[in-house]
């Protein structure tokens, strides 16, 4: 497996106004370290930009993604999308970011702003060649990749913010450089990169955005494995042997449970140190055993985090509340949304006789559809999840 993975999340602003935004982002995996990135701009906003839009990104990420060429994708694209006779430009214009092996990247370029590439915290002025595909002027650079860079791709409703208000002729993009290149050195996701950019986008528009915004961000970064252990298998007798496959994983330790920390505690020999402390008042405190970098409560907990990682994919609305709190569920989301890239479940399957309480409502099902819906959160987000069954 390639020791270099990538770090996906952008996030959109819509024209005031519109209920759609005519900028639509699409990701294709072409294999397990390759992956194709659109985003598109339809031509003005609302419903027709968003069909534009979506249908660019779709069908370029899918010719891409199929192994055609380049050249022949965007002459497609293009030769399908005619140009405006008011405006004089395209219906749809579009950024190709194509991630080959986590190695390179080929950046095709057709009337979006240039991307920005962040390599030791500093603007790289990267290569650009000139050509002309189907009638459309287009760039295009092929980035041999190295570990920490990072690239935005926007919409050009990101420099257009702040026209007339803020500034007189918008956020102008050496300025959105040097705001990118002062957030790099903080370590922040991706997906929370994308949010501040795009916020600061509709702060610039007064909460009123003149222009439907996207920004993509894109960052390198080496595999980092995060296991986790999630209640007791079916038969007793396996207790050892899925604690010896658990702490045979390389990376972070998660152990969530009661019941399953009480047999990680014993398999390791080590004291399971419990607290009433609650940092949080709906989520159970945690608990210590040596060796395991973080304990927590079951079910109560990962229902948080499933809750905080809907959001995450979505608005990202609640990320200052987990970004830096200390209860169980909000150091499982930062290991898991902000570290881990591998991410592998180790789900006992035997019944908690407290969740078979006439006055409990919680049941097994929900255990496994807790699991089941966060596996499918955590892909979203780009990373790669294996769950396992005990």
């Amino acid at each position: 497996m390639n020791d270099l993975c990538v770090d996906i999340g952008y996030k959109s602003i819509h024209h005031v106004g519109e209920q759609l935004c005519g900028d639509h982002v699409d990701v294709a995996e072409q294999d397990e370290n390759s992956s194709v990135i659109v985003l598109a701009d339809g031509l003005g906003s609302g419903v027709k930009a968003s069909i534009l839009s979506t249908l660019t990104s779709k069908i370029i990420s899918t010719m891409v993604a199929a192994g055609l060429p380049i050249e022949e994708c965007v002459e497609t694209i293009a030769a399908t999308l005619p140009v405006c006779s008011v405006r004089g430009v395209a219906y749809s214009t579009f950024t190709i970011l194509h991630l080959i092996h986590n190695e390179t990247v080929e950046l095709i370029q057709y009337d979006n702003p240039h991307v920005i590439f962040i390599r030791g915290e500093s603007n790289y002025d990267y290569p650009k060649t000139e050509q002309i595909i189907g009638g459309k002027k287009i760039y295009k650079s092929v980035i041999a990749l190295e570990e920490g860079d990072l690239l935005v791709a926007m919409s050009d409703g990101c420099p257009h913010a702040g026209n007339g208000t803020a500034y007189n002729f918008g956020w102008k993009r050496e300025d959105i450089v040097s705001f990118v290149e002062a957030l790099t050195p903080a370590g922040y996701t991706a997906k929370t990169l994308s949010t501040i950019l795009v916020d600061e986008c509709n702060k610039l528009y007064d909460g009123k955005p003149g222009d439907d915004a996207t920004a993509c961000v894109v960052q390198v970064r080496k595999r980092e494995p995060v296991s986790i252990l999630f209640g007791p298998p079916s038969n007793r007798d396996d207790c050892d042997r899925m604690m010896s496959l658990f702490f045979s994983k390389a990376g972070k330790h998660i152990i969530c449970g009661g019941t399953t920390s009480s047999i990680a505690a014993k398999y390791l020999r080590k004291p399971l140190i419990t607290s009433f402390d609650f940092e949080c008042a709906d989520v159970p405190p945690i608990a210590r055993i040596e060796g395991v970098d973080l304990v927590t409560e079951g079910v109560v907990t990962i229902s948080k985090v499933l809750e905080y990682a809907r959001d995450y994919i979505e608005e990202n609305a609640l990320y200052e509340e987990w970004s830096f709190r200390k209860d169980g569920a909000s150091q499982i989301c930062r290991l898991l949304f902000e570290k881990a890239t591998d991410i592998n479940f180790f789900v006992g399957k035997a019944m908690n006789p407290a969740h078979q309480n006439s006055d409990n409502p919680m049941s097994f099902n929900l255990k496994m559809n807790l699991v089941e819906e966060l596996s499918k959160c955590l892909r979203q987000m780009g990373k790669k999840v294996k769950v396992s069954y005990y």
